[in-house]
């Protein structure tokens, strides 16, 4: 994910980008970034997108870890791993005032996103040489996402997927390179409250594959159009979500629960060894789940390469990976209001973890 981005600043001429994906030059190019489109959904239900599916696949590429949508969304936005811009999770601890903080919801207003992840974006790295903009909603323009993992250029926003479309293609100046991110998040909204196998969600996969055919179809001369997403989804069933707060054996000895609910992240109090919360968590829920310690995931490069020590304090001590059809939540701190969600993701499952890359 960290190459998407990056690999067509680099195809269009931005000078220092590394075409890591090998993708063709052009003047422009714009990225289409689908929430929750992930390659395994697409290729059972490709009959009902067949715009994708006639475009040229470069294959599957591999969402970010967790595979949730801060995290890869600033991997797209910054051109670096996980463990290098420290967005680790949709919900994150911030240390140094020792809270969780919702990395898609309303920051604290004392935590500032340019200070929280401080890595140069591709975007901004671009402008100086591209006309280089973000297509999005409004509500986008001021988000502490955006601000922090995909601020530069020009935000164009735009209500509704045929003003979208049509904006998209206002930014593609003929005699100008260009690069253009263009950020669809109508399928992931509707995969969460009704499923990925649901009827909504196919229309919604109608809607995204006519958008596709209609800006693909009026694209000026020497352009092309990426797409990918940013995760899968595992649709999960009411009686396989599950209240971890209810088993006071999983939280002895946790400070704070974060994550997603199929990647939970615990942070161990003070003297706690983590080990030891790892080894409940493997008793209680069995092959259902991987169970790692940070320490595990960093060697094994799930941050990517050389992480910063000082991010990584972000993450939990321990994580949580549902490895089957399981959602963990902890209601005593959320509710149970996150309990009605039907698609999820976050996990390492190839159903979450792998994304197309298709390209016209």
């Amino acid at each position: 994910m960290a190459e998407v981005l990056s690999s067509a600043a680099a195809a269009v001429g931005v000078p220092g980008e590394c075409n890591a994906l090998s993708l063709p030059s052009a003047q422009r190019y714009v990225v289409v970034l689908v929430d929750g489109l992930g390659s395994r959904l697409l290729r059972e239900v490709g009959g009902y997108a067949p715009t994708l599916r006639g475009a040229e696949s470069l294959g599957e590429l591999d969402a970010a870890f967790p595979s949730t949508t801060s995290v890869s969304l600033s991997c797209l936005g910054t051109g670096e791993p996980p463990g290098r811009h420290g967005m680790l999770g949709y919900e994150v601890l911030d240390p140094e005032r020792d809270r969780v903080v919702n990395m898609l919801g309303q920051w604290p207003a004392d935590l500032d996103p340019l200070a929280w992840q401080q890595r140069p974006t591709v975007l901004e790295r671009s402008a100086p040489h591209v006309a280089a903009a973000t297509v999005s909603a409004p509500r986008f323009e001021s988000s502490a996402l955006t601000r922090a993992a995909l601020r530069g250029g020009r935000f164009v926003g735009a209500q509704g997927v045929h003003a979208r479309t049509a904006r998209t293609l206002e930014q593609l100046t003929e005699g100008r390179r260009g690069l253009v991110y263009f950020y669809w998040d109508e399928l992931d909204k509707t995969g969460h409250r009704e499923g990925w196998r649901s009827d909504a969600w196919l229309h919604a996969l109608e809607e995204l594959d006519s958008a596709v055919r209609r800006l693909v179809s009026r694209l000026p001369a020497n352009t092309r159009v990426l797409l990918t997403a940013d995760h899968g989804m595992v649709d999960v069933a009411q009686e396989h979500r599950v209240d971890v707060s209810a088993d006071p054996a999983l939280l002895s000895g946790v400070r704070h629960t974060a994550g997603e609910p199929r990647a939970v992240q615990l942070h161990v109090s003070p003297g706690v060894d983590p080990e030891g919360v790892a080894a409940a968590w493997r008793a209680r829920f069995g092959d259902a789940v991987w169970v790692l310690t940070r320490a595990d995931l960093a060697q094994d490069g799930y941050f990517g390469a050389a992480p910063d020590p000082q991010l990584l304090h972000r993450a939990g001590d321990v994580w949580v990976l549902a490895r089957e059809e399981l959602a963990l939540y902890d209601v005593s701190r959320q509710g149970t209001r996150p309990l009605a969600m039907v698609g999820q993701h976050g996990s390492l499952t190839d159903q979450e973890r792998l994304v197309p890359a298709l390209l016209w």
